[in-house]
Formats: C-alpha cells, sequence, structure tokens
C-alpha cells in the first residue's frame, strides 16, 4: 500500500468498518494520531482543512462521505472503528485491521496542516534572505530585476492557499538570492525529498564520470558496462542501447510510467527485487533511439553504470564528486540507493533547498562553483540541450527543457526553461535568457497540478519580463 501511495498511483487505501457509537459528525481530530501501517512501518494522520495520511512526510487527502467514513484519492473506502467509549481505535484496510498506537503525532507532521512560515505572526513583509557564509550570495529583490510586491504576492498565494502545498521558494537572480522563505514546518536546515529530480542529480554524477575517463562516454553501449548479464526477451537491439538512450530516456524498451499497462512501469519496477536487471529483461518495443518514453528503470541502470565504473556506491561518489566540492556536508542529506523492493523511498535523494540551489547554480554556471570546475561545460549543454521528446516537451540527459506562456501587455510569450522536477512540486528552474535559478519543494503530491509553474507563469515571469523591456 505505501508503495502505491508515494508513486501517486494507487493512495492509501484503508477499508472501512462500521460503528455503532460514532458521533453524526465527529471532529477531525478525532483521527488524529499514529497508525500502524505494515510491519515496522507506521502512517499518520493530521487534521487541518481536511483530513491527512502523512507518509514520509509527504502528505495525503481523504474526503470525507460521512462521519466516520472517508475516500482516498483512488475512491478507496475508509471508516474508523471505535471503542465502547467512542475513542478511535485504528482503521481497516481490506479486511485487515491496523492499529492506533497513539494519539499523537510528530510536530513536523503536525506543521503539514499550515502554510505560516516560520517567525510570522502577522501578514507577511519581504525580509532580505540571511547569509549564512556557505557560498551563495544574498541580495535585497530591490536591487534586482524582481521587485518586494512580488515576492509577497507568491508568499501570500502560497499562505492563503491559492499555490497549494508549496514547502519553500528560493529565488536567485543576478547571482545573489533575493527570495528565501519556508512554509508547512519546513526550514533552511531540513532536507527535502526531491522525487524525480534526483533524475538530474545521477545525470550530473554520470557526467562526472564522463568527465573522469571512468565511462567512455554517451555512445558506449550499456550491456558491456554491466558484466553483459544473461537477460529474458532476448533481442539484438538491446546490444545498442547506449548511455546516451538511457539518459535520454529513447532506450527502446517496454518502459513507460505514463502508461499503467506498460510492463516497465515504475510502479511495477519497485516491487522487484533487482530494479536494473527488471528493465534490461523488459521486452524491445521500438529500435534504439527512435522514440522517448518516461521511464524511471532508466535512471536506475545508469546509477548502476556509474557505481560499477567508479568502484564507488552511488551515493559516496556523490559525496566525494559532487556534494563536498559545493561544501555540502554528509549530515546535510541522504540518499537510501538500494535498488530493490526493500527501498521504501524507491532511491529518491533528500537534499536541502540552498542545496538544490548550489545544483542550479552550477549549471546555470557552465559547470563552475565559484572558480572550480566541477562539471565538464561540454557536459552541461548537452544535458540542457534538446536530446528526444517526452509527450512533447523537449528533454535532454535526465533534466526536462518545458516552456510556459507568460501574459505581457504585448501579448502571451513563451519563455523556455530547463527544470530539474518531481512529483509534489520539487523544482529546479533554469532561465538563462532571464538570469534566474529558482528552486521550489512542495507537497502537492499526485495531483496532476504544478504550483510552482503557476507561480512562474503569473508572478515571477511577468515581473522579470517587464523588468527586461524597460531597459
Amino acid at each position: 500500500m505505501l508503495r502505491s501511495i508515494v508513486l501517486g498511483l494507487v493512495s492509501v487505501a484503508l477499508a472501512s468498518a462500521s460503528s455503532a457509537q460514532a458521533p453524526r459528525l465527529a471532529s477531525l481530530a478525532d483521527f488524529v494520531g499514529t497508525y500502524r501501517e505494515s510491519v515496522g512501518h507506521t502512517l499518520e494522520l493530521v487534521a487541518g482543512d481536511l483530513l491527512y495520511a502523512v507518509i514520509d512526510e509527504a502528505k495525503y487527502p481523504l474526503r470525507r462521505v460521512s462521519s466516520d467514513v472517508f475516500l482516498n484519492g483512488s475512491g478507496d473506502t475508509i471508516t474508523f472503528p471505535r471503542n465502547r467509549s467512542g475513542i478511535v481505535t485504528g482503521y481497516v484496510e481490506r479486511g485487515v485491521q491496523h492499529a492506533r498506537i497513539r494519539r499523537s503525532v510528530a510536530a513536523t507532521s503536525l506543521a503539514l496542516a499550515s502554510p505560516r512560515p516560520l517567525g510570522t505572526t502577522s501578514a507577511y513583509r519581504y525580509r532580505v534572505p540571511v547569509d549564512r557564509h556557505d557560498g551563495i550570495p544574498v541580495g535585497d529583490i530591490r536591487n534586482s530585476d524582481l521587485d518586494v510586491a512580488t515576492a509577497e504576492r507568491v508568499v501570500a498565494g502560497v499562505l492563503d492557499g491559492t499555490y497549494k502545498d508549496v514547502h519553500g521558494v528560493l529565488l536567485f537572480q543576478h547571482g545573489k538570492l533575493v527570495l528565501e522563505e519556508y512554509f508547512y514546518g519546513y526550514d533552511v536546515s531540513r532536507p527535502h525529498q526531491l522525487r524525480s529530480a534526483t533524475k538530474s542529480i545521477v545525470s550530473a554524477l554520470a557526467g562526472i564520470a564522463v568527465d573522469r575517463g571512468a565511462i567512455p562516454g554517451v555512445s558506449a553501449p550499456v550491456l558491456p558496462m554491466l558484466g553483459n548479464p544473461q537477460l529474458a526477451n532476448a533481442d539484438p537491439r538491446k546490444a545498442q542501447i547506449t548511455l546516451k538512450q538511457m539518459l535520454s530516456m529513447s532506450s527502446g524498451l517496454a518502459c513507460n510510467d505514463y502508461d499503467p499497462r506498460s510492463p516497465g512501469r515504475e510502479t511495477a519496477l519497485y516491487e522487484s527485487p533487482d530494479w536494473v536487471k527488471a528493465t534490461l529483461d523488459l521486452p524491445m518495443v521500438a529500435d534504439t533511439g527512435s522514440e522517448a518514453h518516461y521511464c524511471s528503470g532508466g535512471v536506475a541502470v545508469t546509477g548502476r553504470i556509474v557505481e560499477r565504473a567508479t568502484r564507488m556506491p552511488l551515493p559516496a561518489f556523490a559525496h566525494a564528486a559532487l556534494f563536498s566540492p559545493l561544501g555540502i556536508p554528509r549530515s546535510h542529506w541522504r540518499w537510501n540507493y538500494t535498488l530493490d523492493n526493500s527501498n521504501r523511498e524507491f532511491a529518491q535523494i533528500h537534499l536541502r533547498p540552498r542545496d538544490m540551489l548550489k545544483i542550479g547554480m552550477v549549471y546555470a554556471n557552465d559547470g563552475m562553483w565559484r572558480k572550480t570546475r566541477v562539471i565538464s561545460e561540454s557536459w552541461v549543454t548537452a544535458s540542457l540541450a534538446e536530446q528526444s521528446q517526452i509527450d512533447g516537451t523537449r528533454y535532454g540527459y535526465f533534466w526536462w527543457g518545458p516552456w510556459l506562456n507568460v501574459e505581457t501587455p504585448a501579448g502571451a510569450k513563451r519563455v523556455n526553461l530547463n527544470a530539474a522536477q518531481g512529483n509534489g512540486g520539487q523544482k529546479i528552474y533554469l532561465v538563462p535568457d532571464l538570469d534566474l535559478v529558482a528552486v521550489f519543494t512542495g507537497g502537492d503530491y499526485n495531483s496532476g497540478g504544478s504550483p510552482p509553474n503557476r507561480i512562474m507563469a503569473r508572478d515571477i515571469l511577468p515581473t522579470l519580463l517587464k523588468a527586461r523591456a524597460s531597459r
């Protein structure tokens, strides 16, 4: 159940039971608490405008049907049994009861019910980011092409729910961090899950391995770099799959996360005891390089190639080759990178938003961090260039190339971006034409919407375009 919730294809599934003594309209506070989800794992329920299930720092709404009956995102019925005193004792999922362990929840989970930024008790007023001497210059937004009104409008939109479940906003323009705000209990020191934005980190590590000669290049066939494993669904085209095709999601394998019928979709992959073999075992459905489909299995294959080439676990290589040069201490991030069905975090990395910004700054500066070369300029250029198209959107080496329509006094203008992005609103946007790096974190999981896209299109980009037009 937990796997399908986090992936967003099947939400938290709790089944129904009856309750003779339940009040007609019970307070949502009645259900708040920590529940046993499975062996060794729990989930929490918190109350805000709705009742939310919180799993691994992510919240998922439950829609009320009647007093003790709710529906989850996939339409499954939830009912909470009570004891003779009317106290909720647990929930029942598909005939199996899950006990309520305690009536309290972690403070961090409780905070997910309210967007109020730390340290504010009244209407928000712009404040200059704090200089933390971490290599990120800070400045007043008044000295950028943005302005105070834009900053306050963005934050007000988060607070009033216009921009739902945004956890962090960082804007870096003209070489300075000019806006940094956190919501829903998050702060500058707390790592945030990146979901699929992790793919862009893996791309950087593959690039560094290529730069160092550990990997021959993107044209190198994949299978020899993995020891030429014995595979199911034998097909001579598998021998032609290159690293470039894995990075651009154009391998030709039957792997499409957007297709619920695809044998290589991520929900099927994550149940496998070996994600790399499961991906390569898939049948071929197209010639290599002929078409692209969003395939999370490709990032598992790429990560394993980097590990074999560098003879280091991927997190260790990330620390030595990428994070340490950027001044990101090991204590500031976490990454469970076991590529099998024991991994309940799906091999995603957790980074602090400021450290996400550092990644964006490196790419915006052609691979340089201050005066140190971290990634080759050629790799950065290739990563951000169009290598394929996925459902009509440009795609590079595990980097997206979307565009946004922005309304201006002269009419709609198309603004091209590069983006590392993940479910829930995890974004590192690069807008080189406007000298902007923008970082967002969020918890709008599985909604199909994108609050950061709306913030960019409605607030940030119009202000930047207006400033440029006035020069």
